[in-house]
């Protein structure tokens, strides 16, 4: 495996695809890792020390937490009082749910842009998923390659940095696999996926609901890889 030898930025949700994500990065060789989680007043606020806890697990020389509010425009269950779908057939939906937030991933991948020039940094890595993605558009692959393109055009970096060597890069390793495949990989790698939260709406304690899309993945994610889900639910009526 090639060797990289250079420093990366990884979006940390607290989820386990970023947590796989940045175990990813690492055994690719980039070196030093940072990692950023964005506070954009979700409801689901407990991945945020769960990002924290991944971040210092997982070895990364500094973990940032960007605040924001999103709630001011809300539109998403996740920043406004739209109710959380539960036990939604996710695979087969078509729509765009309520849980998409307007413009999110743009916006993250944005902030990590404006830290990658300050640190002389040209890879981002973000942890979407196109075959599990629930219907998201900022998960696609033609939104990353879009947005890389847009990266390279738009910064002080990518105007005086134009090799192929030096261009800025957004790697989306996870983006064709499975759920269960990105679960065995994590696996692989060591990631701890007990410190990883996904659901997007927890009890005061913390605690997974095991109803909406994020957990239904999760859950099935788990089984169809084979491995037991650490994941700590609310526990059935």
């Amino acid at each position: 495996m090639t060797r990289n030898h250079r420093s990366a930025i990884i979006l940390l949700s607290g989820g386990l695809d970023s947590a796989t994500c940045l175990a990813i990065a690492q055994s690719q060789g980039f070196s030093p890792l940072y990692t950023l989680a964005i506070d954009y007043g979700q409801r689901h606020r407990r991945e945020l020390s769960a990002a924290a806890e991944v971040a210092h697990a997982q070895g990364a020389i500094e973990h940032r937490v960007i605040h924001i509010d999103l709630r001011q425009f809300g539109k998403s269950a996740l920043t406004g009082p739209i109710d959380v779908p539960k036990d939604r057939d996710v695979l087969s939906a078509r729509d765009i749910p309520v849980t998409y937030v307007p413009a999110r991933n743009t916006i993250f991948l944005s902030y990590a842009l404006a830290w990658a020039e300050v640190l002389d940094c040209r890879d981002v890595f973000i942890g979407v998923n196109a075959v599990d993605y629930s219907g998201y558009p900022d998960c696609r692959p033609e939104f990353i390659a879009a947005f890389e393109n847009m990266a390279n055009l738009a910064t002080r970096l990518g105007a005086e940095n134009r090799s192929d060597e030096n261009r800025f890069r957004i790697h989306a390793p996870l983006i064709q696999l499975s759920k269960a495949e990105i679960i065995r990989r994590g696996i692989e790698l060591g990631v701890d996926y007990s410190l990883t939260h996904s659901c997007y709406d927890p009890t005061e304690a913390g605690l997974a609901c095991g109803h909406c899309d994020s957990c239904l993945l999760r859950k099935k994610g788990f089984i169809e890889a084979g491995v037991p889900d650490p994941t700590r639910y609310t526990p059935a009526p």
